[in-house]
């Protein structure tokens, strides 16, 4: 069995399609069948059903195709940390993070960080909640910026950054956009704009107006915060929003105000797995994104 036979099934197995892996792979489609066959015959099994150049993998080479996807992701970790360990300033640091935390936090950080590591490379990948933990345990990334953290999961090792405060975005015609300051329960009878299912984010937007008595009107669904804010301006409804999404983009015809009563805050931080160890440029990246967050005056 053979490295190249594994990249060539599994890229099969991605695809379902011959032509289509072949092409991607930069290899002759002949010589693509010609490595499957022989990885087939040697294992003694199918990993395939064959309609013409389409395919449909197997019970057993799905599962196959799970084992040695992490195989490889081993393989390819501890080829890039004997790279790493002689030129930890020239590695790739592979990082997810969710779209809170996109305009502001992670690329203020990583432009901090290649001030003085302008070598190293990023590759990043915007991701949902859950999404980001799975990634994370199954090694598609070795580390990942997200909110709040995961206290439950005990398969990630969790740092905390800094507390966010949760904010509220009004248009700017609402009748509380003088205030300074509002109770959260002010805001029950107005249409509340939220991010869709499945984003943590409106899970504790829905949570905290719960816990204030009173279940928030859904009016409009934006997208990513940017829809959200387009929505608040447009004088659609209003949004609870994290601070940090507003520190360089508040839109016009809105005003933002805190929130008194409750206090509503997250922690936003990093997690990494428990049983993989960093990559010597990720690890640079990890100690100096902790201390860049507690040493810095900005108030988030």
């Amino acid at each position: 069995m053979e490295l190249r036979q594994i990249r060539y099934f599994l890229e099969v197995a991605k695809r379902e399609h011959f032509t289509e892996a072949s092409e991607k792979l930069h290899v002759a489609q002949s010589a693509v069948s010609r490595q499957i066959n022989q990885l087939e015959e040697e294992l003694g099994v199918s990993l395939f059903v064959r309609e013409g150049r389409r395919v449909h993998i197997t019970p057993i080479g799905r599962l196959f195709a799970d084992k040695m996807t992490q195989a490889l992701q081993l393989i390819d970790h501890a080829t890039q940390e004997v790279t790493e360990y002689i030129h930890p300033e020239r590695g790739m640091i592979k990082i997810a993070y969710p779209i809170s935390l996109a305009a502001h936090t992670l690329p203020r950080a990583i432009q901090s960080f290649r001030q003085i590591y302008q070598q190293i490379d990023f590759q990043l990948k915007q991701q949902l909640y859950y999404d980001l933990i799975d990634s994370v345990i199954k090694g598609e990334f070795n580390m990942a910026l997200i909110s709040p953290l995961p206290l439950q999961e005990e398969r990630v090792v969790k740092e905390a950054l800094f507390e966010d405060s949760i904010v509220a975005l009004l248009p700017i015609a609402h009748p509380l956009s003088k205030k300074e300051e509002i109770s959260l329960n002010q805001l029950k009878d107005d249409f509340f704009c939220v991010l869709p299912e499945g984003f943590v984010f409106r899970e504790m937007v829905v949570h905290a107006c719960t816990e204030a008595g009173f279940e928030p009107l859904i009016g409009f669904e934006g997208d990513d915060i940017d829809a959200l804010k387009g929505l608040v301006s447009a004088g659609l409804g209003i949004a609870l929003m994290p601070q940090v999404t507003l520190l360089e983009n508040i839109p016009s015809s809105t005003v933002k105000i805190r929130i008194s009563n409750p206090q509503l805050t997250r922690t936003v931080g990093m997690i990494r797995a428990k049983d993989r160890d960093l990559l010597p440029a990720e690890q640079l990246f990890y100690q100096f994104i902790k201390s860049f967050y507690k040493e810095s005056e900005e108030k988030l």
